[in-house]
């Protein structure tokens, strides 16, 4: 699985996200300006650290923790993806590439980063061909690629990041201890991957629960993680 491009988004400006507008618009309070306010379903999110931006709650709390510890843009972001790799496994993993650009406001330069993976040293299209195989495979031992993700991070922090690496993987490793509840998009994500999942031994020992995939809300927790001997 491949971790998404450009880690997630992290937006280091003192803004606010702009949501939908829902709801009416209402006269203004007596004494106040006569410009219509509008009722929406929840607040703006604002922060003077800066704003983090991913598909899970608990990875974009992760960053933005990273955030308030005196962490830069770069350490958030690497703490959201490892926490995402935990949460959302059927999208991220710290087993898959991992691609960036990344604008240094400072210096005004876009860097760009090629963690992806190589391919295995005995994996070759004659091989492939051997197998019967004529196109690429979507899924399968012959489209894992050695992983990059990892070494990514590590050189992403080393050159930009301001803070340790074990602070940044502290959110991850405290979910995969203690669990963490699921989420409604993912646990219906994760139950159409049953049938895949339940296929294969070690798959189905690390992201089923008896057979099943975890409910919206229950609280996971990886087997595997908790069995190191595996």
């Amino acid at each position: 699985m491949s971790i998404r491009s450009a880690l997630v988004s992290i937006a280091l400006v003192g803004a606010v996200t702009s949501p939908a507008l829902i709801g009416q618009r209402n006269t203004a309070p007596p004494g106040r300006s006569s410009a219509p306010l509008v009722v929406v379903g929840r607040s703006k999110v604002a922060t003077k650290y800066g704003i983090v931006a991913a598909s899970q709650p608990l990875a974009a709390r992760a960053g933005v923790q990273v955030l308030e510890r005196g962490g830069n843009a770069v350490d958030a972001a690497i703490a959201a993806n490892a926490v995402m790799a935990l949460v959302e496994p059927y999208f991220d993993g710290i087993g898959g590439d991992l691609f960036v650009i990344y604008y240094e406001a400072k210096t005004g330069k876009l860097h760009g980063l090629n963690a992806g993976g190589w391919a295995p040293t005995g994996l070759s299209a004659a091989l492939l061909k051997s197998k019967g195989i004529e196109r690429m495979p979507n899924k399968g031992i012959y489209t894992v690629t050695v992983p990059g993700a990892v070494a990514g991070w590590d050189a992403l922090r080393a050159k930009f990041g301001k803070l340790p690496m074990s602070d940044l993987m502290a959110p991850a490793i405290f979910y995969a201890d203690n669990g963490f509840p699921v989420s409604e998009v993912i646990a219906d994500a994760w139950s159409r991957a049953k049938d895949g999942l339940a296929a294969e031994p070690y798959a189905a020992k690390a992201f089923l629960v008896n057979g099943r995939t975890p409910n919206a809300g229950e609280v996971f927790k990886n087997p595997i993680w908790r069995d190191r001997s595996v």
